[in-house]
């Protein structure tokens, strides 16, 4: 074949087995002869780059991040589906349709509510020329490059006309558990739900992070009228490749959607995915039109959701795990039980006052919840089936690594462990320290830093940085072979030079100072001899005047730097020659000029980078609400003393969206 002959068999031939493999589960070759086509293709293109071009399959994946948000707005509205979670409802449901269409025929289609994040994709001449984000439905966030690194959706397609396409990006139970795992042993929040890990995936400024992440699209609409019905719609869908789930079905009236719903509740549990319901729509589009829609809501579909999925087991131990802090955080180990997909073995319960409102012990046949949560939770306690004899559970009055008394500080609902030399808060300390969102030092995990401890290879995090001289010793510790100890040692070169004193200051673990106020810290020192050249008593004055820093965390400033080990170790860390970037020069101008923000909840994006955004638009950022924050960021999971604050100070509440559409027009 000439070269471009062959360019097109190859992007043809990649496309077919991807769509086999990601989109029907039936792989036609093994991954060596898929790799050996890929890396054909790659060289092809090396040697003639005139046949590179945008839908070829070497250009999934970018090589720069995207420089910031880029707003698109949807020509057609997404609108949300009202919901509801009992057959009264639904019948309510239907005899609206019905006086809506006055006796005439209809029918319905049910189909899966994917428990995934809400996509748009648009191809124009056959091409992928565009990914948006839900949004609030009329304007969105473009993430076209984000979503070309999905490889069950076909970069081109044989079909030419203009396509619309709604769809969910899910995550499979299996690769989300693996994701979890990964984000863990690294140190990183787990993520709660695969909502969120679809959504905050997709939304990611580096493509070569979102090409590792498995995300999968499911595509249920079409928007164009290219088909009267959508049921042939879908089938139109799946007959010119793209990825669409082929559980829909066609009832005639609403006892066949009840019966349907009570059959895929059943079937549900053997998908690879998540869901958490079904959507109920007239096929008819012509009969669509004629129901419209509310303000918030189409006429011509609901969302009818199944109760969170709970699971009855027997607490058989409570235990307590040690963090970087000393807080003992109380987990109960259970008795495995299936639960979501995932079988659960353990729950955290929080912390003290958690399980004495709940009265939790040892014997105990517990309700444990997950709602598509991929972290179980302790809902209740099933008080008729307790066993004769239990005992309230009493806390440790010890700590268990070093055995040290714990002490409980006035207004904390958590146990400490006071020794600061406790081999458990050092290895967590350590932990922490090399987190992405700290001094960013990769591949250092528990297991390694258990290591490294036990042997005294690492006293405390300065120690990091003196591992280079210590190759030999690295050597003889378990799962260290030359590759491993030099991708190690790289990961530290780098970090000793490239990393700012505000990464610094957050992975020192100081009580009380977190991203935020390590930022305010940096901004008013600029270097660590800086900081260190004062007296702790003329930090703490320093500090307890700037605006956001305020006398708690002045005061563990000030503690910190005159425990003469710690002041030891920040020297240390420029005696082996770690350098840090002051932090860069804050923004003051633009549309999030004059407001400030505290941000809480689980997001869909790391809260380090929706900080950035803010500051890059001019915004303040502040780690709690006080008097002056202009608005709280709320995402799930948000805790009732943060909403509380946010309504005695006056500060209003805003979803992250909000936060998008402020950065673009300057109002939520």
């Amino acid at each position: 074949m000439e070269p471009a002959e062959r360019h097109a068999w190859l992007c043809a031939e990649i496309a077919k087995h991807d769509y086999h493999y990601f989109v029907l589960d039936a792989p036609k070759i093994g991954d060596r002869e898929y790799d050996a086509l890929l890396e054909e293709l790659k060289q092809l293109e090396r040697s003639h780059p005139e046949l590179v071009h945008a839908s070829s399959p070497t250009q999934r994946v970018g090589e720069r991040p995207r420089e910031g948000v880029v707003k698109a707005t949807h020509a057609f509205p997404m609108f949300s589906l009202d919901n509801t979670y009992n057959e009264g409802e639904l019948r309510e449901f239907d005899r609206r349709v019905r006086d809506g269409l006055q006796g005439e025929a209809f029918r319905y289609v049910v189909e899966p509510k994917l428990d995934g994040a809400s996509l748009e994709v648009v191809y124009e001449g056959g091409r992928l020329v565009l990914g948006a984000t839900r949004g609030d439905g009329r304007v969105g966030e473009d993430v076209t490059d984000n979503v070309r690194t999905i490889r069950s959706l076909p970069l081109t397609l044989a079909d030419k006309r203009k396509l619309t396409l709604r769809g969910e990006v899910v995550i499979f139970r299996r690769d989300l558990a693996a994701i979890n795992e990964r984000r863990i042993q690294e140190g990183e929040e787990p993520f709660a739900n695969p909502r969120n890990a679809a959504a905050g995936s997709l939304r990611l400024l580096d493509t070569r992070e979102t090409s590792a992440r498995p995300l999968r699209l499911f595509v249920y609409e079409l928007v164009e009228r290219h088909y009267p019905t959508h049921r042939e719609a879908l089938a139109a869908i799946t007959a010119i490749g793209l990825p669409a789930h082929g559980l829909e079905r066609i009832c005639e009236d609403v006892e066949g959607v009840l019966r349907r719903i009570e059959e895929f509740d059943r079937e549900r549990k053997q998908l690879a995915y998540e869901t958490d319901g079904v959507v109920i729509k007239v096929d008819l589009l012509s009969q669509r039109d004629r129901l419209g829609s509310t303000a918030r809501f189409p006429r011509w579909a609901i969302a009818y959701k199944f109760e969170a999925e709970r699971a009855f087991t027997i607490v058989r131990a409570i235990e307590t795990d040690l963090g970087r802090t000393g807080a003992l955080t109380p987990v109960a180990t259970l008795d495995p039980v299936r639960l979501s997909g995932t079988v659960v073995a353990r729950a955290s319960l929080h912390n003290m006052d958690y399980i004495t409102e709940k009265d939790v012990r040892i014997g105990d046949t517990v309700s444990v919840e997950k709602a598509g949560e991929i972290i179980p939770q302790v809902i209740s306690v099933e008080l008729d089936k307790r066993p004769a004899g239990t005992e309230p559970w009493t806390p440790p009055s010890a700590c268990p690594v070093c055995a040290t008394p714990v002490q409980r500080m006035p207004d904390e609902a958590a146990l400490r462990c006071p020794n600061p030399l406790c081999p458990g808060r050092v290895k967590a300390g350590i932990f922490y320290f090399t987190r992405r969102s700290a001094m960013d030092v990769d591949r250092l995990g528990w297991a390694l830093i258990d290591q490294l401890v036990e042997r005294g290879l690492l006293r405390d995090v300065a120690d990091v940085f003196a591992l280079p001289a210590q190759r030999a010793a690295l050597l003889e510790l378990e799962r260290m072979a030359e590759k491993s100890v030099d991708n190690l040692l790289e990961s530290i070169e780098r970090a000793r030079t490239g990393r700012s004193l505000v990464q610094l200051l957050t992975g020192l673990g100081i009580p009380l100072v977190g991203g935020v106020a390590a930022r305010l810290i940096a901004e008013r020192y600029r270097t660590l001899p800086e900081l260190l050249a004062r007296e702790p008593a003329q930090v703490g004055a320093e500090l307890a005047a700037i605006r956001g820093i305020g006398p708690k965390i002045a005061e563990s400033v000030a503690r910190f730097l005159a425990e003469q080990q710690n002041r030891r170790m920040l020297e240390k860390l420029l005696e082996l020659g770690v350098e840090l970037a002051p932090p860069e020069v804050r923004v003051t101008e633009g549309p999030l000029g004059g407001a400030s923000f505290c941000v809480t909840g689980t997001l869909t994006r790391p809260r380090e980078e929706i900080h950035a955004l803010i500051r890059t638009a001019g915004g303040e950022v502040h780690d709690n609400v006080r008097k002056g924050t202009t608005y709280l960021v709320a995402g799930e999971k948000v805790g009732q003393s943060k909403l509380t604050a946010a309504e005695k100070r006056g500060t209003k509440v805003i979803t992250e969206d909000q936060l998008a559409q402020l950065i673009e027009t300057g109002r939520a």
